[in-house]
C-alpha cells in the first residue's frame, strides 16, 4: 500500500536552507511538507543541536538591523525553534526514489513507499564531501572530515584519540574545533591551499564581519594546533593499532601517527534529484533565477546545489524561495541584497580553496578509485569517458551509484556523468512497484 500525501509546498531536505524555506512557507498559511533522510532536522551542519529556549524576537531584531548572522549555535536554535512552532508535516528518515510524473515524487521510508503530490517544490538537497583517492584512503579509520564529525555527534568515542584533519576549506577548522572540544587530540590540521591564497581569502573577509568573527573564534579554539598550508596526505598505512599518515608538507614528506584521519577536499552538491527533474545545471550548480526558481516551472532550488557557500547563503536562499513559492514576492525581494552578498562569497571560496594540481598525481596504479566495485586507477587508464569505463569495469555502478568515485573521476580524468535515471537511491522492489501504482493516482 502506498501512502499518499499532498502539499501546497513540498521541501526536500531539512538542513538550514530547507528549514528556512519550509518555515516561511508555512507561516504564509500554506500546507507544507518536509522530507529528509535523517531522523531529525538540521542537516549535517546543525546535526544534534537542541532547540532550547531561543530568543527569536531578539535575534529577529539583530539580523534585521545589522545584517549580521548570530553564531552557528544561536542561528540553529533560532530556526529549529521557529520551525517547531510552524504547522509543518515532517517525513524523517525518508529518501526520494523517483519522480513518476510532474507534481509527484515517490519516497521510501522504514514503513514503505510514500507518494507526494505538490504544487510547488523546493529542493534543498545539500552536498556531500569530496574524496580524492590516495594510497590507503580505504583503510579503516580513514574517514571524511564531516563524516567523522557526524559519527562523533552520534556517539563515537573520540576522547583522547589522536585525529589528523586534512583536506581543504573552512570545514576543516569547524571539524577540528569540534573534535578538540570533545576531547580529541588534533596533532595537525593540513590545508592544501597555499598560505598566499589563505591570506587573500582572509583579507576578503574584512568585508564579512560575521564570517571574520567566526574565523577568529575557530582559530582561538585551535590555539596550539599546528595549521600547515600547502600540505596534504599522500599515503596512509597501518602501524600496529594506529595509522601512519604521510603528509606532503610543501613538497617534503612528514609522517604523523594517529588513530583517525579525517580528510575532505571540499563539498560536492547533490544534484541527482534536480537532474532527474530536468533542472538546468551548469558547472556543478543548479541554474536559478532571482526567486530561486529553476528552469522547471514551480521547482525551486536553494543551498549548496546552487553553489557551495555556507550557512548564511543557504538560509537566505531558503527564505527567498519560501516566500516566492507562496506568492510573497515583496518579502522575498527585501532579502535580495543580503542574499546576493552571501552568494558572492561562493566565488571567494572557490578561488581560495582551488585544488592544487599535485593532488591529481598522488594516486598509484593500485589505488582503488571505486570502492564499491574495487576498481583501481590502473584499470581506468585508456578510457575516454566515464560511460566507457562503466561498460568495461563497472566503475560507479555499485551501491553508492557513483556518489563517492564520481567527483574523484571528474578531478582526475575530467569525466562527467550527467545522466539522471531512477532510482535516485537504491530501493526495494516493493517501493518501485509503488512507482507503477502512482500512475493511477
Amino acid at each position: 500500500m502506498v501512502e499518499v500525501a499532498s502539499f501546497d509546498v513540498l521541501v526536500i531536505g531539512a538542513g538550514p536552507a530547507g528549514l528556512a524555506a519550509a518555515c516561511v512557507a508555512a507561516e504564509g498559511g500554506q500546507r507544507v511538507g518536509v522530507v529528509d533522510d535523517n531522523f531529525s532536522p538540521g542537516g549535517q551542519i546543525w546535526r544534534g543541536q537542541a532547540v532550547g529556549k531561543s530568543k527569536t524576537a531578539w535575534l529577529d531584531r539583530m539580523i534585521g538591523k545589522t545584517g549580521i548572522q548570530p553564531n552557528r549555535d544561536a542561528l540553529a536554535s533560532y530556526w529549529l525553534a521557529r520551525t517547531s512552532k510552524s504547522d509543518i508535516s515532517w517525513f524523517p528518515s525518508a529518501r526520494i526514489v523517483t519522480a513518476p510524473k510532474p507534481g509527484h515524487l515517490l519516497a521510501e521510508n522504514a514503513d514503505g513507499a510514500v507518494s507526494f503530490q505538490y504544487q510547488k517544490l523546493i529542493l534543498a538537497t545539500g552536498a556531500r564531501e569530496l574524496f580524492l583517492p590516495f594510497p590507503g584512503w580505504t583503510l579503516p579509520n580513514v574517514m571524511g572530515a564531516g563524516g567523522l564529525q557526524a559519527m562523533a555527534k552520534g556517539g563515537l568515542p573520540i576522547d583522547g584519540k589522536r585525529i589528523v584533519v586534512a583536506g581543504t576549506g573552512p570545514l576543516l577548522l569547524v571539524v577540528a574545533a569540534y573534535l578538540r572540544k570533545h576531547g580529541a587530540i588534533v596533532p595537525v590540521v593540513a590545508e592544501q591551499a597555499s598560505a598566499w591564497s589563505l591570506t587573500q581569502f582572509g583579507a576578503g573577509l574584512s568585508r564579512e564581519p560575521g564570517k571574520l568573527a567566526q574565523a577568529f573564534a575557530l582559530r582561538s579554539q585551535l590555539r596550539g594546533v599546528p595549521f600547515l598550508t600547502y600540505t596534504w596526505p599522500t599515503m596512509v598505512a597501518t602501524d600496529g593499532g594506529s595509522l601512519r599518515v604521510t603528509l606532503s608538507q610543501r613538497g617534503e614528506p612528514r609522517d604523523v601517527t594517529c588513530d583517525y584521519l579525517a580528510c575532505g577536499f571540499g563539498l560536492v552538491p547533490n544534484l541527482e534529484l534536480p537532474r532527474l527533474l530536468g533542472c538546468g545545471v551548469i558547472e556543478d550548480a543548479v541554474l536559478v533565477d532571482d526567486w530561486q526558481e529553476t528552469t522547471v516551472t514551480s521547482v525551486y532550488c536553494v543551498g549548496e546545489p546552487t553553489g557551495v557557500g555556507g550557512v548564511d547563503k543557504a538560509v537566505l536562499e531558503g527564505q527567498v524561495a519560501g516566500y516566492a513559492a507562496t506568492g510573497q514576492r515583496d518579502r522575498a525581494e527585501t532579502l535580495f541584497g543580503k542574499r546576493d552578498a552571501a552568494q558572492r562569497f561562493v566565488g571567494h571560496l572557490n578561488r581560495a580553496f582551488a585544488l592544487q594540481p599535485e593532488l591529481r598525481q598522488i594516486v598509484t596504479p593500485d589505488t582503488i578509485l571505486c570502492r564499491c566495485e574495487d576498481v583501481t586507477y590502473g584499470r581506468l587508464q585508456g578510457y575516454s569517458s566515464w560511460r566507457a569505463a562503466k561498460l568495461h569495469t563497472r566503475c560507479g555502478m555499485g551501491p553508492c551509484q557513483g556518489r563517492i568515485c564520481g567527483a574523484a573521476l571528474h578531478a582526475l580524468f575530467g569525466w562527467d556523468d550527467d545522466s539522471a535515471r531512477p532510482p535516485v537511491f537504491p530501493s526495494t522492489l516493493e517501493t518501485l512497484a509503488g512507482d507503477v501504482a502512482t500512475e493511477r493516482i
